[in-house]
């Protein structure tokens, strides 16, 4: 089995993205931080490029707008698909719920319109899944205010927090940069992982939607434990063998 395919490798680059997001350029300095010698960053740098998730510069490397909306919409399209499928069956008629700003969840504001509701309330923190969510038929679309997050174009911050406050929801549905089965779910900002978190702190049921390349590895914020998630629903069968140590942990979908 190759490096680039290992979970090591596979952790090893995402605390390279991380770093690369906390301002650490330089391939010496990234070595330091991962531990690691300068010729596996540099294979790391090549993998990730490849990638289109950094762009390589003299000495170092720096993030590409690869994390803007409209790249991420781009990527795992085909995953996408499938858990946007799983989670229509989970969306009520009608009640409040609530979505991330992610492109995972966006895919289900997208074919919500497939689904009849009725009287259906959704506030979400995503300029994107708004637009597709207002213009879905029984459905009373809002916004929280709060300041975009660079790394993802989610709104963040008090004021998001506040807002989210003034909504009792049935639902939450929200994604994750990674989930480890020690950790739970983890995100590139801590600003980000706060505002899922008031998410789930007003939803009587939150629902955790990731594509299969995310699991096993970690970012840098915490957010959700397992515990605090009711249901986890991947591009997967519920019996896959990758999913063994979520089972028993969390319902998987």
């Amino acid at each position: 089995m190759s490096e680039e395919s290992t979970a090591e490798g596979d952790h090893r680059r995402a605390s390279i993205i991380t770093a690369l997001r906390e301002g650490v350029r330089r391939v010496d300095d990234l070595a330091r931080t991962c531990g690691v010698s300068t010729m596996t960053i540099r294979r790391d740098l090549q993998v990730l490029e490849q990638r289109n998730e950094i762009r390589r510069v003299r000495g170092g490397a720096v993030p590409v707008d690869a994390w803007t909306f409209d790249h991420r919409l781009g990527r795992s399209t085909a995953a996408k698909d499938v858990i946007a499928a799983k989670l229509l069956s989970l969306v009520p008629e009608k009640g409040g719920i609530g979505f991330d700003g992610s492109t995972t969840v966006h895919s289900l504001a997208r074919c919500l319109k497939e689904q009849p509701v009725h009287d259906l309330t959704a506030v979400t923190t995503g300029f994107e899944t708004f637009h597709e969510l207002s213009r879905t038929p029984g459905c009373r679309a809002y916004t929280t205010g709060g300041t975009a997050d660079l790394h993802t174009g989610s709104l963040v911050g008090p004021l998001a927090q506040v807002t989210l406050q003034q909504f009792a929801l049935h639902t939450c549905f929200l994604s994750a940069t990674y989930l480890d089965e020690s950790i739970g779910s983890t995100e590139f900002t801590a600003d980000e992982a706060a505002v899922k978190r008031a998410l789930t702190a007003v939803s009587q049921r939150t629902v955790l939607a990731v594509d299969s390349s995310k699991l096993g590895r970690r970012a840098v914020a915490k957010c959700l434990s397992l515990e605090e998630i009711d249901i986890l629903v991947t591009d997967l069968s519920p019996e896959d063998e990758r999913l063994e140590p979520y089972r028993g942990l969390v319902e998987l979908m």
